[in-house]
């Protein structure tokens, strides 16, 4: 299950101060191993982040990320394994959507994330930070083990996502917002 790097980002303005990240990449796994790795909390971990609470339509989770970002969200669709809507800080300010599209290629699978409502000046942050979450998300398919031993937490995030993320962020800020 060998992943080569071929995360693929972008950055779009929704309005004159909000914006969107997506992502995507393929992966050498079939859609029902790559939704359980996207839902299931012990796989989330694995990669992405801690969940913890009513993961049905219509429940609220908490999400603690390894970049140590830490959010309540309220599961909008769960359409496995092609579909997912978080609605993120639901009645706050900063409300937003992070969605998550699956699709058959094959024996792979691909996988779209955007994440939409963000500040337009917080865009290239976000968009390196999605793109090692999916390529942590292959390391994670390809060793069946966490990406993350040193874990993180909501105060400091993971070492090596920290690190990878900075090796991204100056890419992402030099890429034109559409």
């Amino acid at each position: 299950m060998s992943q080569d790097v071929r995360t693929i980002g972008s950055m779009r303005a929704l309005d004159e101060t909000r914006g969107a990240v997506r992502v995507e990449d393929v992966y050498d796994t079939d859609i029902e191993d790559l939704w359980d790795a996207c839902t299931t909390p012990d796989r989330l971990a694995r990669w992405l982040a801690d969940v913890e609470g009513d993961r049905r339509v219509g429940g609220t989770i908490h999400l603690t990320f390894t970049s140590s970002a830490s959010t309540p969200a309220v599961v909008e669709v769960c359409d496995a394994p092609r579909h997912l809507l978080l609605r993120t800080s639901p009645g706050a300010s900063d409300e937003g959507e992070t969605e998550a599209w699956l699709s058959e290629e094959g024996e792979r699978t691909r996988l779209v994330v955007e994440q939409r409502g963000l500040l337009i000046e917080n865009l290239p942050f976000h968009g390196a930070g999605w793109q090692a979450h999916l390529e942590d998300l292959g390391r994670s398919l390809e060793t069946g083990a966490s990406v993350h031993p040193d874990g993180w937490s909501a105060d400091a995030p993971s070492p090596y996502w920290r690190e990878r993320w900075t090796e991204l962020t100056p890419t992402y800020q030099a890429m034109d917002v559409g």
